[in-house]
């Protein structure tokens, strides 16, 4: 059950994180609204999150945290720390690097990102000062990912999974702060969101740095070198920006072609805002906690124990995330209306995003899956055969979004981007499984029959429950229309709970008792 603690750890902090982030996007509205200092922050502040998203969190975990693992088991503590210093000084003096450059042609970044701010010359001045400000935002979330990384391989995950909390911390105070102050002038609030950015990269990084304490981990100091290490952790590292560069296209052309309809790029935001909540808590959480454990247990040569983790990871994500799409699937006219519908968000949005909600419903298992099975690959230290399904992948949605366009409009792109996630994940399952390095065993199997059963179950509990609710999802009042839906919710929880411990396609009740046995 050790697996099960880990992942509601994690699991806890990312909900928690995105509901904070929510608050911070209320608030974000009340005091910049949408105009040219808004524009100005998602421009400063989706720079550093793509470097980010392109090298931090993706290809450096995935190639750092088996190389580390593989340290601690072959050469201990000493040796362990000897490689973290190696690399720790090279990814600082990278980053450093990399932010000297961006500081001085950080006006050619903005004219990339956002070539229409040239037209009005005080927002592109604006959104270059914010870019600025907020670009070493960069530095502290790599070397958080970094020491994230050696607390994960000592099975120390509640200090990494908690740091992005801070972000919205912070940066809801200072929203706070700007509302109470009544702040006005756009130089002044843009000047003072960006470095909220900055000082919550540094409140993030302090989170993991006294964990590090605790742990007695003290990192050597070094000389930027290009070592044995550094090499072999770039060789790794590189597929996975290719693959996080492939993301990035996928998204780029999605918005490219959905350019072509009014409001759709809108509409699958809202559908994707939704479908990322239990994708980002159940998916991170997997990601996290699976890798290092699968690592540590290849080096010590433990299959058994890898083969049991692999297994019961996948039976633990499904627990939750069938369910969960089988329910955006069956209701997401109601999700969508009691929480989106309101002033100029009006019927033909709401059924706008419940269509590209249901096409995303259908995907959330394979997205999901992709987290269980990637660690898979990444602890063997090979990255390039994810990289090589991602690049397929990459293919299939373009072409099947240009395709299902014309016909489905953004349904299309959404029916495209699950029907991709499928092929990514179905190469990672078959060529593990040919490998041997999966084997489904006859408990798991089992009880995926039972949990798929009983969540068709309650997909038909939650059907008739919502059209016995209707005049109460539809009131006028919203207070009425968010209780319906709370309450809508779980009644599919309950009946789900109660289907599938009678059943026995999960033990829900030993885990919780596992979980409450951790608490005291």
């Amino acid at each position: 059950m050790s697996l099960v603690r880990n992942f509601a750890t994690v699991g806890s902090a990312t909900l928690l994180s995105r509901l904070l982030g929510f608050v911070r996007d209320v608030l974000l509205a009340a005091v910049v609204g949408a105009g040219p200092v808004a524009d100005a922050f998602v421009v400063a502040f989706r720079l550093p999150n793509l470097f980010r998203r392109l090298f931090a969190e993706g290809a450096f975990n995935s190639a750092f945290i088996p190389l580390f693992g593989r340290t601690v088991e072959e050469e201990g503590d000493a040796g362990a720390k000897r490689f973290a210093g190696e690399i720790g000084a090279a990814l600082l003096f990278c980053l450093l690097v990399l932010t000297a450059f961006a500081q001085i042609f950080m006006p050619l970044v903005v004219w990339a990102l956002a070539p229409g701010f040239v037209e009005d010359p005080t927002k592109y001045d604006l959104t270059v000062l914010m870019s600025r400000i907020a670009f070493p935002y960069l530095i502290f979330m790599s070397m958080l990912a970094f020491i994230g990384g050696i607390l994960n391989t000592y099975q120390r995950f509640a200090a990494a999974a908690f740091a992005p909390v801070m972000l919205n911390v912070v940066m809801s105070a200072v929203l706070g702060t700007v509302l109470y102050l009544g702040i006005k002038d756009e130089t002044a609030l843009g000047v003072i969101l960006a470095v909220g950015v900055t000082v919550g990269g540094i409140v993030q990084l302090a989170v993991v740095l006294i964990d590090l304490k605790r742990l007695g981990f003290k990192i050597p100091v070094f000389r930027p070198r290009y070592t044995k290490s550094a090499k072999r952790l770039l060789m790794l590292g590189i597929p996975g920006v290719v693959a996080g560069g492939v993301t990035q296209i996928n998204i780029a052309v999605g918005q490219i072609i959905a350019s072509m309809q009014e409001g759709a790029n809108a509409l699958l935001y809202f559908a994707d805002r939704l479908y990322q909540l239990p994708l980002g808590v159940i998916g991170i959480a997997i990601g996290v906690v699976l890798l290092p454990s699968l690592t540590r247990q290849l080096r010590a040569g433990h299959m058994g124990a890898y083969q049991h983790s692999l297994n019961r990871a996948l039976e633990f994500s499904l627990v939750l995330t069938l369910p969960a799409a089988v329910a955006l699937a069956v209701v997401p006219q109601e999700i969508v209306s009691v929480l989106f519908q309101r002033v100029r968000f009006d019927a033909a949005a709401v059924e706008g995003t419940a269509a590209a909600l249901t096409a995303f419903s259908f995907g959330l298992p394979a997205f999901v899956l992709n987290k269980v099975f990637s660690p898979g690959y990444f602890a063997r230290e090979d990255t390039k055969t994810p990289m090589i399904f991602a690049v397929i992948g990459m293919v299939v949605n373009v072409g099947l979004s240009v395709a299902l366009f014309p016909m489905l409009q953004h349904v299309g792109i959404a029916l495209a981007t699950t029907l991709a996630g499928w092929v990514n994940t179905g190469l990672l399952i078959i060529v593990l499984w040919r490998r041997g390095h999966f084997q489904p065993d006859f408990k798991l199997l089992r009880r995926l029959s039972l949990v798929v059963l009983a969540s068709l179950l309650m997909g038909v509990a939650v059907h008739f429950a919502a059209v016995y609710m209707a005049p109460w999802l539809s009131a006028p009042w919203l207070a009425v229309r968010a209780g319906s839906l709370v309450l809508l919710v779980l009644v599919g929880m309950v009946t789900f709970a109660v289907f599938t411990q009678v059943s026995g396609g999960s033990d829900l009740i030993g885990m919780l008792k596992a979980l409450r046995r951790r608490n005291t």
